[in-house]
């Protein structure tokens, strides 16, 4: 019960300090300059500076009807998070805006953080004159919120429900499923706002963010997966395991143009071992056929797993 606390209030910090990197990105870099985030945020985005109305309370609006679909789809405990998550990103996202912060008393002179862009008056961290700066930054920093929020198996809402969807039945990576659910909301704000740049920088923003998110949830490729096809299988076998101490698997396989039989070895290494390995090929056999591709996670022996599950238990 004790480790199941711990892992609870682990998740549940995390899903906030994610948030947190969420709201700054939003506030204080993108929304300004009219970059969209994509998804809930462009929308909130449009109604912000049409209407005034806070980032915050669109988003929240928007994304109630999601979580019925999140809730049915992923199950309990990825809605409890998502409704989590989704109420401190967008409470913070309202919270830690300069005119809010200014109101609290955190920050005594507003002035530096205001600017006129395009005849408007705006509050942001960086200067127009750093709008290329302001929208690689807050895409950095989005996608590492959104990373780690998915990390710790929650959701900010919105278009995230559908890219978890997307990611727990087709085993597509999280960052790919932005890629197919915001490019229409990217392509309405340019429209919207009549400017083509819009357009461009939202695409730009995606591109970072959801390379970012992969990386903050799912982490880079630590391990390779190695496909080996020799003319000898057990003299390679024998080799991996004396020098690189790791388990072979052999599969059946037969050429597609000589209808030749043999045993394709497959091995899961370590970064560090693939050239040790290129090493033992060249010295057995170096017409061997090998490829080497990346592994994003393992289970077993050896390695430790790093896979994000919505629907697990605690």
């Amino acid at each position: 019960m004790k480790i199941n606390m711990y892992r609870e209030i682990k998740q549940y910090l995390g899903i906030t300090f994610g948030a947190l990197m969420l709201a700054i990105s939003y506030s204080w870099f993108l929304v300004p300059y009219k970059i969209a985030p994509g998804g809930v945020g462009g929308i909130a985005e449009i109604m912000y500076h049409l209407f005034h109305i806070p980032i915050g309370i669109t988003m929240i609006f928007f994304n109630v009807p999601l979580f019925f679909l999140g809730y049915l789809m992923l199950g309990k405990t990825f809605g409890i998070r998502s409704i989590y998550g989704m109420f401190s990103s967008s409470i913070l996202t309202d919270l830690v805006s300069f005119q809010t912060l200014h109101k609290l008393g955190i920050i005594k002179n507003l002035g530096r953080f205001s600017f006129i862009d395009n005849g408007h008056k705006i509050y942001a961290i960086l200067s127009p004159s750093d709008i290329y700066l302001s929208a690689i930054a807050g895409s950095v920093i989005l996608g590492l919120g959104l990373g780690i929020i998915f990390k710790f198996r929650g959701s900010t809402g919105g278009t995230d429900i559908p890219v978890a969807i997307i990611k727990q039945k087709l085993g597509i990576s999280i960052g790919t499923g932005y890629w197919f659910v915001e490019t229409l909301i990217i392509l309405s704000v340019g429209v919207f706002f009549h400017d083509i740049k819009l357009i461009l920088w939202g695409y730009i923003n995606l591109f970072i963010s959801s390379k970012v998110t992969d990386f903050a949830s799912e982490g880079l490729p630590y391990v390779k997966g190695v496909y080996i096809i020799t003319d000898f299988p057990n003299d390679v076998r024998n080799e991996i395991y004396k020098t690189l101490e790791r388990g072979v698997t052999f599969i059946k396989s037969e050429g597609g143009y000589t209808g030749t039989q043999r045993d394709m070895i497959f091995v899961i290494l370590n970064r560090r071992q693939v050239s040790i390995l290129r090493d033992i090929m060249l010295d057995l056999d170096p017409k061997a056929f090998m490829i080497v591709t990346d592994v994003y996670d393992v289970l077993g022996y050896g390695f430790t797993t790093r896979s994000i599950d919505f629907t697990a238990p605690n």
